[in-house]
């Protein structure tokens, strides 16, 4: 299949990366400070968990009744929380921080308190893999998340009736160029083409400073996330982008030269809690 289709394809369709199964084993000891939740990130969270079968509505219960306004008492924010489309068994979540030091102190407060040890053993009950987590920061190209808990639902509210895609593109370690390629080619035209992205992020080189939860590590990636009203509204953003002139005729052949891979779209329905919607 040409590289061109390829990426086309994984734009509207399934594409998915292979990763290692791992089994998180937290346990939690010690209080939780209270802090104000961060208002502006600057290192974020991007978790996929894959669950055990029929589990996930399960962990979505738990997790937004015990481990939403917890954690934002320990100073991080939690920014999203959604449904995969294409893969019932997984939860993918945000999750964000002042920086490197306060992603730190947040997760061994969160983790070492009482309410991860009272809940986390359920939690972890219903996961296969936990590991599945990239480091980002936000891009040059620009990020605009919700910040402002208030605007959180209740439980037991209606979710939301929205799409969100999120565009993981690999880079080559080390390809400045080919991450500019996707930050300052292709990202001002899909601001172009339809609802602008509300979050550019790149890979956050710091080493992992709590390393009790494992990240990623060698990847260059860039995400592109974009909220739409439906899914239809998100196909025809990516045909007006796959069919501007600029993209067909410069960008895609240079991201293709930078042999940059065709990105993993994750295709996301946010939960009633979601800030991201």
């Amino acid at each position: 299949m040409p590289w061109r289709t390829r990426v086309l394809r994984s734009w509207t369709g399934r594409a998915d990366r292979p990763h290692d199964v791992r089994r998180r084993t937290d346990s939690a000891v010690s209080s939780v400070s209270r802090t104000e939740p961060v208002r502006r990130p600057t290192v974020i969270e991007l978790r996929q968990y894959t669950l055990r079968p029929g589990c996930r509505d399960e962990l979505i219960e738990l997790f937004e009744r015990e481990f939403v306004e917890t954690q934002e008492e320990t100073g991080m924010i939690v920014l999203g929380q959604f449904r995969d489309l294409d893969h019932p068994d997984r939860f993918v979540w945000l999750r964000g921080f002042t920086d490197m030091e306060a992603r730190r102190e947040a997760l061994s407060a969160f983790y070492d308190g009482p309410v991860w040890a009272a809940h986390g053993p359920r939690a972890n009950a219903t996961m296969v893999d936990s590991d599945n987590v990239l480091l980002l920061r936000p891009s040059p190209a620009g990020c605009v998340f919700p910040r402002d808990p208030s605007r959180r639902r209740e439980a037991g509210a209606e979710a939301p009736e929205r799409f969100v895609a999120a565009a993981l593109w690999y880079v080559p370690p080390g390809s400045h160029d080919g991450s500019a390629l996707i930050q300052d080619g292709l990202v001002p035209v899909l601001r172009r083409t339809g609802p602008a992205p509300f979050a550019v992020l790149t890979t956050e080189p710091a080493a992992n400073t709590f390393p009790r939860l494992p990240v990623r590590t060698g990847e260059n990636v860039v995400a592109v996330l974009t909220s739409y009203p439906d899914e239809d509204a998100h196909r025809r953003h990516l045909a007006d982008t796959a069919a501007h002139p600029l993209v067909r005729n410069e960008i895609l052949p240079a991201v293709e030269q930078a042999r940059i891979a065709a990105p993993q779209l994750l295709r996301l329905a946010p939960t009633v809690r979601s800030l991201i919607r």
